[in-house]
């Protein structure tokens, strides 16, 4: 099982892990997985958020400490017999960027 990063190289137990590939303004850092497994992935770290005050390019980065899970594997386009997850999802443990909800899904590429 692995993660596809937005460079379509393929990841297991990722440390980093870039969520906004257009802007590189969210991404997730300090990964400590306590599962990886065929059907799912679980971890802690931080969402390292742009806050795009007063626009994004001269915006503050602020960390955000999150639970990660991986879920609905599929084949990888790219390579048919290998398997990736295709959905991340975010819960934030504390604090979170402004106008985020508290629990964040996201589609994951092929």
């Amino acid at each position: 099982m692995v993660i596809v990063d937005c460079f379509s190289h393929p990841q297991v137990r990722p440390n980093d892990f870039l969520i906004a590939c257009g802007d590189g303004n969210s991404i997730l850092t300090a990964l400590r997985w306590s599962d990886w497994k065929p059907n799912f992935a679980a971890g802690r770290g931080l969402n390292v958020v742009n806050d795009c005050q007063p626009f994004c390019a001269a915006g503050t980065f602020h960390p955000y400490p999150v639970t990660v899970r991986l879920d609905r594997s599929q084949p990888w386009n790219k390579n048919p017999h290998q398997r990736h997850f295709t959905q991340l999802r975010l819960v934030f443990t504390d604090s979170r960027p402004s106008g985020m909800p508290r629990v964040v899904t996201y589609q994951l590429w092929n």
